[in-house]
């Protein structure tokens, strides 16, 4: 198995990096949140997971070993595959995750797109005493509430966008960012780039 791989970045997309290892580049597909945190010609680690089908070979790639070892956890639930269980990590961290299964909190994975009240009620049965207990505190503070404009900023400017389309996408999903500081949260950057790609395609 592919552990990690690490080499300069040389090319970002809104769902895959490639980072060269050795003059070869293995594109790896990220989160939301995982690419934001990239940047083309920067030197890059990202712990990995190859899924291997009858037609194709995938390499998965995280942040750290944690995302790594809760996005290989989830897929030994019924009907989790490898896209499911990255879209949960998109959505929430692993300790997050981890006080979701753990609190019963069926809203949090209805959260995710692609988990219905149902399937939300399975998982919770299937994965309640498989993710372990979270290891971090209940709420982590996040940088000053506005960072989240300057990082999204800068994520899609590493995407390859143009300054003024940068601006524009971050000013499109500025109510949402807003709304989640109005009810007292963090505004979450991996979903808001999600969201910002989605107004920039349109767009085009």
């Amino acid at each position: 198995m592919i552990a990690f791989v690490s080499g300069p970045v040389a090319a970002l997309a809104p769902d895959t990096a490639v980072v060269e290892v050795g003059g070869i580049g293995m594109a790896v597909q990220c989160t939301p949140g995982t690419l934001a945190g990239l940047r083309v010609g920067q030197q890059a680690r990202l712990a990995t997971s190859l899924v291997v089908r009858e037609d194709s070979l995938t390499l998965y790639g995280f942040a750290d070993d944690d995302e790594r070892q809760t996005f290989e956890l989830l897929q030994t639930a019924s009907g989790v595959g490898p896209r499911l269980a990255q879209a949960m990590l998109a959505v929430h961290s692993p300790d997050a995750l981890r006080r979701a299964f753990a609190s019963g909190d069926e809203k949090a994975l209805t959260a995710v797109p692609g988990i219905g009240k149902k399937g939300a009620q399975k998982l919770l049965l299937e994965l309640k005493d498989r993710l372990g207990k979270p290891v971090g505190p209940a709420a982590v503070p996040a940088p000053a509430a506005a960072g989240w404009r300057d990082q999204l900023q800068a994520a899609l400017v590493g995407l390859g966008y143009a300054a003024r389309e940068a601006d524009e996408a971050v000013e499109a999903v500025a109510p949402r960012a807003e709304a989640v500081l109005a009810d007292g949260g963090q505004p979450q950057v991996g979903q808001l780039l999600r969201a910002a790609l989605q107004t920039l395609n349109r767009a085009r």
